[in-house]
């Protein structure tokens, strides 16, 4: 694994969390969307991420490492769908005055509001920042790397 394949593996984590950080903002935007074009309430957005690059790289083996580290390193990451979520209920919020609101049968008055948790999406929003700031972490690393290699070639 060579110095800027660790910066290429670190960029796919840093555009990867991006997209999250910018599907949980329009989470967090549209949590009292109670119309949509698709019509009902807006529906919570979540990235799904994958492994980039399903065919693996051969291996230096060892019989002083233990078979755990003998796995080929991994090859970033990438988005494969941002999907609704479908599974979660919309909350009732008892509104009759609002101009979505159910008007006959057992729900009458309730507004069907989006299944935005605000706290949810925060706690993820910390989380995807927190994953954005190691990956930049890991380009800066690589970086000093390279750089202190390129000192030790001049002396």
């Amino acid at each position: 694994m060579g110095l800027f394949s660790s910066i290429n593996i670190a960029a796919t984590g840093l555009t990867a969390q991006r997209t999250r950080q910018d599907v949980i903002a329009d989470n967090i935007a549209n949590a009292n969307t109670t119309r949509t074009t698709e019509g009902g309430p807006f529906r919570r957005s979540r990235t799904v991420f994958r492994p980039r690059g399903e065919e693996q790289q051969p291996v230096w083996r060892s019989a002083f490492l233990p078979k755990a580290l003998e796995t080929p390193p991994g090859n970033g990451v990438r988005i494969v769908d941002i999907e609704k979520d479908m599974d979660a209920e919309p909350r009732l919020v008892y509104d009759p005055t609002h101009p979505d609101a159910i008007q006959d049968g057992p729900r009458a008055g309730y507004v069907e509001m989006p299944n935005v948790n605000i706290v949810d999406e925060m706690v993820d929003l910390i989380s995807a920042a927190r994953s954005y700031e190691a990956n930049t972490r890991v380009v800066e690393g690589a970086r000093t790397m390279f750089q202190t290699a390129m000192e030790i070639g001049r002396a």
